[in-house]
């Protein structure tokens, strides 16, 4: 298991300091700000630790509210607003310097059978024929400042990232389609006492947030955050878990931006295992403007 991986995981691993409140840490971001995904991951599994382990979660839907400070802790705390036969809903609050950063609403449900249908899995090449961070990366030291690159390749060795097409730093000045796609997984196996379904949820709800509105900014010939070409940040995020999935195995992030105005920009996707199965359902706005 590399390093990166490792500290990945101790990062979801929460410090409970009362019966429904935890304490998480952060790490560093590409951006100078706790990393949404990383917040979003974190009050999962705080929601997680408070249900039974026979119910998965099936939902969650949450808002961005302040940015948050990477090197403060962060307490999240958990409401049990309601334990039914079938669900459980859980709301979450995380709290930095006394202010709510993010408020999370999670959904478990126990296992049970019914109707089955999916959209189908799109076209894409294996991910093993996709350059990695490391061969990629490099190819765009001249637009990307070096400590945003050395960002990106230290993100890199905890998550195996690999996009289709060409990342949004590398056609600035040239409108795409407003599409995007990714393979990503886990650089490192999980095994053992962590081998869990939920931490595989809170991974993928990790990664979730790295690549969603690239779609955006492809559509406007926009580098994005990497090279400063506009401002963005999360504003709220939903996901649907429909199938288990392993967060380790190769999963296809396939995205695309339905619009954008009004200094926001909406992104929404489907996350499918390599044989295709349609595992989660993704929808996020986020503010994107363009400095002055």
């Amino acid at each position: 298991m590399h390093q990166s991986f490792e500290s990945l995981i101790d990062l979801l691993d929460l410090e409970q300091i009362d019966e429904d409140i935890f304490r998480g840490r952060s790490r560093s971001a590409v951006i100078p700000r706790v990393f949404g995904g990383q917040v979003a991951a974190q009050a999962l599994v705080a929601a997680g630790r408070t249900v039974p382990g026979d119910r998965a979660a099936h939902s969650l839907h949450a808002y961005f509210l302040r940015m948050g400070d990477p090197g403060a802790p962060i307490v999240y705390t958990v409401d049990r607003i309601r334990d039914g036969r079938s669900f459980t809903t859980r709301r979450v609050v995380a709290v930095q310097h006394g202010q709510p950063i993010f408020h999370l609403s999670a959904s478990f449900q126990t296992y049970e059978e019914g109707l089955e249908h999916q959209a189908p899995m799109p076209q894409a090449p294996d991910p093993e024929t996709l350059p990695t961070a490391e061969e990629l990366l490099p190819r765009y030291s001249d637009v990307l400042d070096p400590d945003v690159l050395r960002r990106l390749l230290d993100a890199a060795q905890a998550v195996d990232l690999r996009y289709v097409d060409a990342p949004p730093y590398a056609s600035v000045g040239q409108p795409r389609e407003p599409r995007s796609q990714v393979w990503f997984r886990t650089n490192g196996k999980l095994h053992g006492a962590i081998d869990q379904p939920l931490l595989h949820v809170c991974l993928a709800t990790y990664v979730s947030d790295m690549t969603l509105l690239d779609s955006v900014l492809l559509a406007h010939g926009r580098g994005g955050w990497a090279v400063g070409d506009v401002v963005g940040a999360s504003l709220d995020h939903a996901m649907w878990f429909h199938r288990p999935f392993r967060a380790d195995e190769w999963l296809l992030y396939d995205q695309e931006s339905p619009s954008a105005s009004a200094g926001r920009g909406l992104g929404q996707a489907r996350i499918y295992t390599r044989d295709g199965q349609l595992a989660v359902t993704v929808i996020q706005e986020g503010v994107v403007r363009i400095p002055r």
